[in-house]
């Protein structure tokens, strides 16, 4: 068994579930740790889209993504595994609902689709709140990396996962190629369906946190940028990940919303506050 996942948290999960299993010596484990709901993606199942999209990744995500070079060694080394893939393997892929796992979903079909295998899609937030019911409380798993190996092992050891048709592979080949063809930095999950949106869809949003940190007083004190980002992160129901949510902190700065104190090299280095 071939597994592919997007995120090294949900990636790490399953191997160690793998381990615990015994697994971890027959089945193999691919992982993009990109985070494909923000940046570019046009043409990026070609090498001129994967240039584009960390060019973009290097302007504007900030210097604590001092990896980048690493980064871009370990997105080719996935795409090379995938695209390696032997005739007659069974792939298991792993996607819950939001715009990056699903974007990653149908690349990944799109990079086997000449392959004679067996696809098994595992809807990670439908399954969790099948068979994994929070009492009193609606829960909804945003991302796979939020779910524990103890869950994954679950997950394998009951046989969930839909097979995919042809007509299944066909369709989400055609939506990755449709994706592949959009010029957005931003994508977001809504009614089953994945949707660019402006860069700046989150601002009010961030803005609004603050506001609400600030609470009522006269008084606006400085907020540490990594407080008001788990703040956002804590409320929004999309995947975006914290260096994206940083980025459109610092825009925010500079079109004038914001002020800040300290280095804005990282977001543990500045805090930031609301204009007067």
């Amino acid at each position: 068994m071939i597994h592919i996942l997007f995120g090294a948290s949900a990636s790490g999960s399953l191997k160690h579930a793998l381990r615990k299993m015994g697994l971890d010596k027959k089945d193999k484990v691919i992982s993009f740790s990109d985070i494909f709901s923000i940046g570019p993606i046009y043409k990026l199942n070609k090498e001129i889209g994967v240039k584009s999209r960390f060019k973009w990744m290097e302007k504007c995500m900030s210097d604590e993504f001092d990896e980048l070079p690493d980064y871009l060694k370990e997105f080719k080394r996935s795409l090379n595994q995938i695209i390696s893939v032997a005739e007659g393997e069974h792939v298991t892929i792993w996607a819950a609902d939001n715009a990056h796992e699903q974007a990653g979903l149908r690349f990944a079909v799109y990079l086997l689709k000449d392959k004679n295998i067996d696809i098994t899609v595992i809807n990670t937030s439908k399954e969790y709140e099948k068979r994994f019911p929070v009492k009193k409380v609606k829960y909804t798993l945003l991302h796979s990396g939020e779910m524990i190996p103890e869950k994954f092992q679950h997950l394998y050891e009951h046989g969930t996962g839909n097979l995919l048709t042809d007509h299944d592979r066909t369709s989400l080949k055609k939506e990755w190629l449709n994706l592949a063809e959009t010029r957005e930095t931003l994508r977001i999950w809504q009614n089953g369906r994945i949707f660019g949106v402006s860069e700046d869809y989150f601002d009010e949003f961030i803005i609004g946190k603050v506001k609400k940190l600030h609470g009522t007083g006269k008084e606006r004190a400085f907020i540490k940028s990594a407080r008001v980002i788990g703040e956002v992160i804590g409320h929004l129901d999309q995947y975006v990940g914290d260096s994206f949510l940083e980025y459109r902190v610092r825009k925010l700065i500079e079109a004038g919303v914001f002020e800040s104190k300290g280095r804005l090299e990282a977001m543990r280095f500045y805090s930031i506050r609301l204009k007067c």
